[in-house]
């Protein structure tokens, strides 16, 4: 009897006292969101119970922010709470003027970024001509289904819209090529291109139509410095 009341005397106090409360918050997967926004944000602040942390606020608080796809809330013996981020994929760049800015798999730009003008947009394409969300968004998802491998390959995309098709790109490789698409579809139809270009000569000038049926567009000098065009099926 006397082990009990002692047991939940220990219990009362512990509750009470400080040594319940959190005192460490530890945030890990986080890159565009700073640790410091995560943790002002999740409100873990001195004197909050690590019993009673509102874990359902905690996760909607954070998941506002627009590149936090989702909170795990866990606690590390009886100090600690660890904020497990995840956060949306980078698909593309865009360029501000003075940097580029993210643009993230659901096709928001992010803006708030302290790092944008230092990005090196090393491991993804930058959008140029994108200022329609619409037309930016329905490009991100095809960027979505495209392989990451020939993602890399993909150095500038830029919409150059003409009358006749309002989705118009024009895509210049990593690997020298210039590649003429359009937004619709462009997944499917960029598809083909590594066993196209297989094909090529590096050294001959020109535009891989990724299309309906791939072909290559060289472009010949003649003796008298003129361009002239011709089409390889």
């Amino acid at each position: 009897m006397c082990l009990f009341f002692f047991t939940l005397m220990l219990f009362i106090i512990y509750f009470q006292s400080s040594f319940s409360h959190v005192q460490n918050v530890k945030v890990n997967g986080n890159y565009f969101a700073s640790s410091e926004w995560v943790i002002s944000e999740s409100r873990l602040e001195e004197g909050v119970s690590m019993w009673n942390l509102g874990v359902s606020g905690i996760v909607d608080r954070l998941t506002a922010h627009e590149a936090i796809k989702s909170v795990e809330v866990s606690r590390e013996w009886l100090t600690t709470v660890h904020l497990d981020i995840e956060e949306y994929e980078r698909i593309a760049y865009i360029f501000n003027g003075d940097g580029y800015d993210p643009v993230l798999i659901t096709g928001d730009v992010y803006t708030n970024s302290s790092e944008s003008d230092h990005l090196v947009p090393y491991d993804a394409p930058v959008l140029r001509g994108f200022e329609d969300d619409d037309i930016r968004k329905e490009m991100v998802n095809e960027l979505a289904e495209t392989p990451s491998a020939l993602l890399q390959r993909m150095s500038d995309i830029i919409l150059e819209p003409t009358e006749n098709d309002t989705y118009r790109l024009t895509i210049l490789m990593n690997d020298g090529f210039t590649v003429s698409s359009t937004v619709r579809h462009f997944a499917q139809r960029i598809a083909p291109y590594p066993s196209v270009v297989e094909q090529l000569d590096p050294d001959v000038e020109g535009i891989v139509h990724m299309r309906m049926n791939p072909y290559f567009e060289r472009f010949d000098v003649d003796e008298e410095g003129e361009d002239s065009e011709s089409q390889e099926e």
